[in-house]
Parts: C-alpha cells; sequence; structure tokens
C-alpha cells in the first residue's frame, strides 16, 4: 500500500558539498566500476535538468508535509532536522550525521535515554525514507548505489523515457531494495519510479508518477506521487535556528 512506511534505502551524504570539483562528481562510496556508463551520464543530465550541481549544493533549507503524516524541516548544510509527527503529537530534533537529539511526545520531553535512543532511530528511518520521496533525483550517484541502464521504455502516462534501475551495497535502513527510474527523454526529468523490496523480485511492489515539478529557489522538486502528494514543500533562503534547537 503506496500510504504506508516504506523505509528507503538511503545514506545521509546530502549536505552542503565544496563545488570546486567540476561537474556531478559522485558521493564516496558510488559504485562507479559496477554502474553503467550511460546510466551515470543520465545521472548526471538528470542533475542538470533539476538545476545543475551547483544550485544543490547550494540549497541549505528544505520543508515538507510528507503525505500528511510527517512535517520535516531540514538544515541541508548542518544535517540538523525538525520532524514534526502528526498522528502521535511527537516532534524530533535530531542531526542526521551524530544520530543523537530530542524527543517530546505531547508537552512532554523524553529524558530517559534508552527510550530516547529508540526514538531517535525512528526519527532517523522517518527521515530516510520520507527525504527519499522527495529528492531521490539527486541521490542517483550516491553512496552504495550501482546504476544500471535497461533500456528505453514508456511511462504509464506514456512519455518516453529511459529507464534506471538502482540498487544498493550495506547503506541505509533496507539496502535489499531495487528501484527502476523513467527519465523522460526530453525533459531529463524522473516521470515515474518503481518500487521492489527486494531485488530479486521481478515484479513491483508500486509504481508512481513523478510529477508537477516546480522551482523552489534554484531547484526543481515534484510532489505529485499519483494517489498522494508530498505538500508545503518549500526551499526557503533561511530558517531560524531555534526551529531545530527548541519545541
Amino acid at each position: 500500500m503506496l500510504a504506508a512506511l516504506i523505509l528507503i534505502t538511503g545514506t545521509v551524504v546530502l549536505g552542503c558539498f565544496s563545488t570546486k570539483e567540476a561537474g556531478n562528481p559522485p558521493a564516496p562510496g558510488f559504485n562507479a566500476a559496477g554502474s553503467d556508463p550511460h546510466a551515470i551520464a543520465i545521472a548526471d543530465e538528470v542533475m542538470e535538468a533539476m538545476g545543475g550541481r551547483q544550485a544543490w549544493d547550494e540549497t541549505c533549507y528544505l520543508t515538507w508535509n510528507f503525505f500528511g503524516r510527517r512535517k520535516h524541516y531540514w538544515n541541508k548544510c548542518t544535517g540538523d532536522v525538525r520532524i514534526e509527527s502528526l498522528p502521535d503529537s511527537t516532534t524530533y530534533l535530531l542531526n542526521i550525521h551524530s544520530r543523537k537529539g530530542r524527543a517530546k511526545i505531547g508537552a512532554a520531553e523524553v529524558k530517559e535515554p534508552a527510550t530516547l535512543d529508540s526514538l531517535m532511530e525512528k526519527a532517523m528511518a522517518y527521515w530516510i525514507n520520507d527525504s527519499y520521496w522527495l529528492v531521490m533525483p539527486y541521490k542517483l550517484k550516491d553512496s552504495g548505489v550501482t546504476l544500471k541502464y535497461i533500456g528505453e521504455g514508456k511511462t504509464e502516462q506514456g512519455a518516453d523515457a529511459d529507464i534506471l534501475q538502482l540498487t544498493f551495497e550495506s547503506v541505509g535502513v533496507t539496502p535489499d531494495n531495487k528501484y527502476h527510474v523513467w527519465v523522460d527523454k526530453n525533459s531529463r526529468l524522473v516521470r515515474q519510479w518503481a518500487f521492489f523490496r527486494n531485488y530479486e523480485n521481478q515484479n513491483p511492489d508500486f509504481i508512481t508518477p513523478w510529477d508537477d515539478y516546480q522551482r523552489y529557489g534554484k531547484i526543481l522538486l515534484s510532489g505529485n506521487r499519483g494517489q498522494r502528494s508530498l505538500t508545503e514543500i518549500d526551499a526557503p533562503a533561511d530558517l531560524p535556528e531555534s526551529l531545530f534547537t527548541e519545541f
């Protein structure tokens, strides 16, 4: 079921990088040797179509609402994250690099160490999952990723596309996942993805579109995933520091 929490394979190599190196260098640990050169070239075209590597690196702040369940505020340059879980009134303040932080359930801050550690693990899983639904096109050359070119095809809406396959090694919450990603032949934007819970599976668990791209700051982001949408998307120039330190 699409609305269910799917713990997406992902890493935390998503911060602000130096842009002195030209082009779109891969994250450390990207499996370049095992990836297809054509797939890598398409990934670079996707990055350029989304605004370019420099624009992505210089984007510090992102906010979004994950399917009405969780609101995210992310300082990409420091790794600080605020997650507001709406169904259970829990707020998480987390640094995705240290994986440490604070949590509040209702009006009460959690102080007991074991409970807090468990909540930080949950917050980290939320962030890995929910951010991947927003910024996956920027992570095609991420740590642990192997990219393969599957061939040409059409999206369910009939758009001509090049299809990439992403598999993962020893990263994220669920490294056995596999994705197929449809890249529009004209715009070079990701227009559809398919999720496979296990890389050996032949049939996907779901397929959704990536539609309604809009410009936020210097970059493009998409919120339409078919039956559900990411909402309240923004890339503000700044956010108050207190958002990441105070409940």
